[in-house]
């Protein structure tokens, strides 16, 4: 039976007439994977990076979304051939790669994804997911276009060079990091200094320049409203864990008075 994969996630910021709106799935949980597809968010990042995923959660997860009329993006955990192949291997179409400093390591990245000759990805689809198992007609040659790649800048080095990495042909966007970028500035924590935002507006400026597509993570709304407002095309606003943890905390302080005592029985 031949199949047709999904749009990738540059295809659908191609396609927007909005910035698109996501969240991080940092769990490894495919249930909770499963409640945030439904959300309506344009958008969901699996973490590899800082989240307790394993190539068996992600492909999990990866499945379990396809239901719902939402784009995945897979967060390696670095910028590796091996593990960028596995999970491409897995049936992910759009891959986000962190810690991206130069130019060099964004080729290194585009190689990854592509097949020789122009890249070093080693042909297995017709035993994965990828190509669901042979059943995706003209995979291999067609790979590249059912493929996105982003890479993620997140030091003041990296700031330096986002033309350079922009440009890099089979790069499609950049992602932000205030989180590392304001500790890589000397200023861990303040996610918020002028000097920060200002180091992510020139990122914007730069991806653009290139003719590429630009994000942020800003789970803070008021960071985010001023993103957007600075030409965002997309955006993280949250992830699964921030949301369970304020939604908890909100309904304890809620209902619990903040002077009763503790239940704790240990």
């Amino acid at each position: 039976m031949p199949l047709q994969l999904a749009p990738t996630f540059r295809d659908q910021l191609d396609r927007a007439d909005r910035p698109l709106i996501g969240m991080w799935l940092s769990t490894g949980a495919p249930l909770l994977a499963e409640i945030c597809a439904g959300s309506g968010v344009d958008w969901l990042l699996i973490d590899m990076e800082h989240g307790p995923n394993t190539l068996t959660t992600v492909q999990q997860q990866l499945q379990v979304i396809a239901a719902y009329p939402v784009t995945t993006v897979v967060r390696v955990p670095f910028n590796d051939a091996v593990v960028i192949k596995q999970v491409l291997d897995a049936g992910a179409q759009n891959l986000l790669v962190p810690m991206v400093a130069s130019a060099d390591e964004a080729r290194a990245a585009v190689a990854a994804v592509r097949y020789p000759p122009q890249g070093i990805r080693g042909v297995g689809s017709a035993l994965a997911r990828s190509a669901r198992w042979g059943r995706v007609a003209g995979y291999v040659p067609n790979a590249s276009q059912t493929i996105s790649l982003f890479v993620q800048i997140e030091s003041a080095d990296a700031v330096e060079q986002a033309a350079p990495i922009a440009a890099v042909d089979g790069v499609d966007g950049v992602l932000v990091g205030p989180a590392d970028l304001s500790a890589s500035m000397g200023l861990p924590g303040q996610q918020g200094h002028p000097d920060v935002v200002a180091s992510v507006h020139r990122v914007f400026e730069a991806a653009h320049a290139a003719g590429k597509k630009a994000g942020v993570n800003a789970f803070d709304p008021a960071a985010a409203d001023g993103y957007l407002e600075a030409g965002a095309d997309f955006l993280s606003a949250s992830a699964d864990v921030t949301i369970l943890a304020r939604g908890s905390e909100a309904l304890a302080s809620r209902f619990i008075p903040a002077s009763a005592p503790s239940s704790d029985t240990y």
